[in-house]
């Protein structure tokens, strides 16, 4: 099925729907990205991952827009109709009231990272599951937490839930307290409760030079927030470092889209579109683009190992500051592939 790259990458996509990101019409906007003047959304994504025979795994919010189910539930059927790989993503600090009530848990506390019940926690991952597997007819395998915003009580649910795959495990999370609990690697470990972790790929930029941890993501387009503070970090940030053989690349639904002066997604041009095509075909080269099940396949017959196991105490919630984790015995090099800015891919 695959070549001999022995060099596996997953591109994710985190398909969501906030609703502080646009106006109004939201699911339009910002999932399939249809703006007055043009589109670049979901499908765009889709299309061009076909001409590189590469399926991204679209992590799918049903919580931040609640309001828009039908409509999220269109993009889910589209999604898997098109042979992509359809999985969880959570925002449940945006479900109303109503919701929770309905359901007979307390709204508080609002973001999952601060969870301290794993009744909880099992609720929001079997509800949402659940509907996402009604819409698709296939078992949900792999989970990643709004934001990043995940601890023990998390994985524990995804195990309850018979979920195998957690796409959680980050540093940049970790360092802006989005989560209580990080490992510094790139290679997938196991929790102890059996769960699979596939951690965002990251490295640790130039600590000596910068006046606190930065911790860069894979992305598509950079992420500003993890530029050094002085004038040459996003020039550095720009150069291509050693590359791993296991990666994660994070994308959102409206990563080819801009930001307005309101904060709001907005279709500009197609010069992201085309970065993205461009990126795509250096990466296709480079690496075997897999799925969620063909990890869990790869997996199965040794070509990927899964050499460490994490203790999941060390992730339970405290409302104390969080201590620098201890890594695996064997860390992977945190080394990362940056974007190409578009217009600049070779």
């Amino acid at each position: 099925m695959f070549g001999r790259k022995n060099r596996y990458l997953m591109l994710t996509v985190d398909t969501e729907a906030l609703p502080k990101r646009a106006a109004e019409d939201h699911v339009n906007r910002l999932m399939w990205g249809r703006h007055p003047n043009g589109t670049a959304g979901i499908a765009e994504m889709a299309a061009i991952g076909d001409e590189f025979n590469a399926k991204h795994v679209f992590f799918v919010d049903l919580c931040g827009a609640y309001f828009y189910q039908e409509e999220t539930a269109q993009v889910v059927r589209w999604l898997h109709a098109a042979g992509q790989d359809v999985q969880l993503h959570t925002h449940p600090e945006y479900l109303p009231p109503s919701f929770w009530e309905g359901h007979q848990h307390s709204a508080k506390p609002r973001f999952m990272n601060q969870y301290h019940d794993d009744d909880r926690a099992e609720f929001v991952i079997r509800h949402f599951a659940q509907m996402l597997s009604g819409l698709t007819g296939e078992p949900v395998r792999a989970h990643r937490a709004g934001s990043f915003r995940w601890n023990a009580d998390s994985i524990r649910a995804l195990d309850a839930a018979g979920i195998p795959l957690s796409f959680n495990n980050s540093m940049a999370a970790m360092l802006a307290e989005q989560s209580v609990f990080g490992v510094p690697t790139n290679t997938p470990f196991r929790w102890s409760n059996g769960v699979v972790e596939i951690p965002m790929t990251e490295k640790q930029f130039f600590p000596q030079l910068c006046d606190d941890k930065i911790w860069i993501r894979l992305t598509y387009p950079e992420s500003r927030y993890f530029h050094c503070k002085p004038w040459w970090g996003p020039l550095l940030f720009n150069t291509i470092s050693e590359s791993p053989d296991f990666a994660v690349f994070l994308l959102h639904s409206w990563s080819l889209l801009y930001w307005d002066e309101n904060g709001y997604g907005t279709y500009q041009d197609d010069r992201r579109i085309e970065g993205y095509r461009k990126l795509l075909r250096r990466l296709s080269k480079d690496y075997d683009i897999i799925t969620t099940q063909d990890f869990l396949d790869l997996q199965a017959r040794g070509q990927i190992a899964i050499p460490h196991t994490m203790d999941l105490a060390q992730a339970e919630f405290t409302r104390a500051k969080p201590a620098q984790p201890k890594p695996p015995a064997d860390p992977a090099p945190f080394a990362t592939v940056s974007a190409i800015p578009p217009g600049k891919a070779k």
